[in-house]
């Protein structure tokens, strides 16, 4: 089972992916965007040279547990793809996964600069593990 993990920003999607046995999740790249429909043909090519089975998509909630503008920014984005690909989309709760992979850049001594280039891969890589975690249990 190949998931593929996804950190939706204003003009960047973070990618994630699992090893073919769905255990480790791993930043595999980010992909700049300016028009959303462009950016979920990139997509589908990608999930299909992948082989992916499920995607994980972060859903940005507010501290307080609300849906704010980015959750809806999700939400609508899911939409259009299960209109495009027929695969289970799984929403995870993704509040301070963007703090947490900075942490991670930091204590792996990235670069400034280059942690501006990866640090949504790497969000979307927490996305993925948390999501493989609530699987276990």
């Amino acid at each position: 089972m190949r998931y593929l993990g996804l950190d939706l920003g204003t003009k960047t999607l973070g990618l994630a992916m699992t090893d073919k046995l769905g255990i480790i999740a791993s930043p595999y790249k980010v992909l700049r965007y300016f028009d959303v429909n462009k950016l979920i043909d990139e997509l589908i090519d990608i999930i299909h040279e992948e082989k992916v089975d499920e995607l994980v998509l972060g859903l940005p909630k507010n501290m307080n547990n609300s849906l704010g503008f980015a959750s809806e920014r999700s939400l609508y984005f899911k939409e259009l793809l299960e209109n495009k690909i027929d695969l289970p989309i799984h929403l995870v709760d993704e509040r301070l996964s963007t703090m947490e992979a900075e942490n991670r850049l930091i204590f792996s001594d990235t670069r400034r600069d280059k942690r501006k280039q990866v640090i949504d891969a790497y969000a979307a890589s927490i996305i993925l593990e948390t999501y493989l975690k609530s699987k276990k249990g």
